[in-house]
Formats: C-alpha cells, structure tokens, sequence
C-alpha cells in the first residue's frame, strides 16, 4: 500500500523485506531517501540505521508504530532525520518527504555565509573551518544554514521545526534537540561550549557571532 502511495506521488521505491539485507541493498541501489520501520524483522531499525549514517548522509525518515520517547530518541541519536508514527496520513509522509530531499538554494539567496568560524557554501552544500571540510548530513546542513541565515534571531524550537523540517509541533521538538547535539558534536571545537549553535536559555537557539573578517 506504501508503496503504491509513493509511485503515485512520483517516487520510484525499492522494498527490503529484513533489516538482515537491508544494508547490503542500500549499497547496491544507493537511493536519495531511505524511509526505515523501526519494526523490522531480522535486525531493528535503529542497528540498521546506525549502519546506513556511517557511510552515508543520505536523508532517512524513521517510521515507527512506539511513541514512546526512548525508542524516537534512540532512532534519532542512531542517525534518523526525521521520524512519522503509525498510523499516519498519506500526505503527511509524502510531505516530509519532499521537504527532506528539497535541496536547491532559493533565487538571489546568498552563496556565502559565515557562523562562528565557519564559511558556508550554499550551491556546493559545503561547510569549512580554514581549509578543512566538514562532513554534515544534509539535515545537519539545513540546519547550519537556517542559524547562519538570520545570525541576530533567536529561534524557539518549533520555528526551527518550521524551517528544517517542515511542519511545526511542539510535541516533536525533541527532533531538534537530538539534531543540535549531533550537529555540535561536528562543528563545535568543544560541544560542551559551544560557539556555533548557541543555546537561549528557556527560548531556544541562536547562531554565534562571525568570528571571520
């Protein structure tokens, strides 16, 4: 039924039965988005997707029938962009979807930006400290970029839920405290002071100051 769902919609899918063969198909089909039940027999979602995250950014959207918050937050930290539990509406996932593979800059959007000591690329999808690269998920890019864009605006979580990903809920704001911690543990000379992503206390986040002429 998804499947016939996301053909209708444009999508061309690919369908592994177990987590067992799941990582060996991913490898051989290399799609653009990996949608991942956290149910899946042979090996769970969150071990299959911890394998995916370590060779690939590739954007994956965790689909999940538990609410309960351990088992969402251990999907996340395992590398999951986003997460949709069951049962949901068909134009839900396909709108989650499409906001995780919009990848274009939008006309007359500046090229380059700076947060902190970094220096953004935004046609080449690019984040550098001097000359070193660093390697973000397209997620994580999304959400540099967002702070860098407005470096004097204080965003609350569910704006950045708004901007990042799409839709705005305050149940989900675990979603960006998860991604915050992870981006930070990449940009951050040291996560436990960050200069990049700073925290507001009791409103939410804010890019830090250039640190760049």
């Amino acid at each position: 039924m998804l499947q016939i769902v996301l053909r209708q919609a444009g999508f061309e899918t690919h369908r592994i039965a177990t987590g067992l063969e799941a990582l060996q198909e991913f490898r051989s089909y290399r799609p653009d988005l990996v949608l991942l039940d956290l149910m899946l027999p042979g090996r769970d979602g969150v071990e299959v997707c911890r394998d995916i995250r370590a060779e690939s950014g590739v954007p994956i959207v965790m689909l999940t029938a538990r609410s309960d918050t351990a088992d969402v937050v251990a999907g996340l930290e395992a590398g999951a962009d986003d997460y949709v539990a069951k049962p949901f509406k068909a134009t839900e996932l396909v709108a989650r979807i499409r906001t995780r593979l919009r990848r274009l800059p939008g006309e007359g959007e500046t090229d380059s930006l700076t947060i902190g000591d970094l220096t953004i690329s935004v046609s080449s999808h690019s984040v550098k400290r001097g000359q070193l690269e660093l390697s973000l998920t397209p997620l994580e890019f999304d959400l540099l970029l967002a702070l860098a864009k407005r470096p004097a605006h204080v965003f609350t979580r569910e704006a950045l839920l708004d901007e990042v990903w799409g839709y705005r809920n305050a149940a989900d704001t675990r979603l960006v405290n998860v991604h915050v911690q992870r981006l930070r543990a990449k940009v951050e000379r040291d996560p436990e002071r960050p200069e990049i992503v700073i925290t507001v206390r009791g409103i939410g986040y804010r890019a830090g100051e250039s640190q760049l002429d």
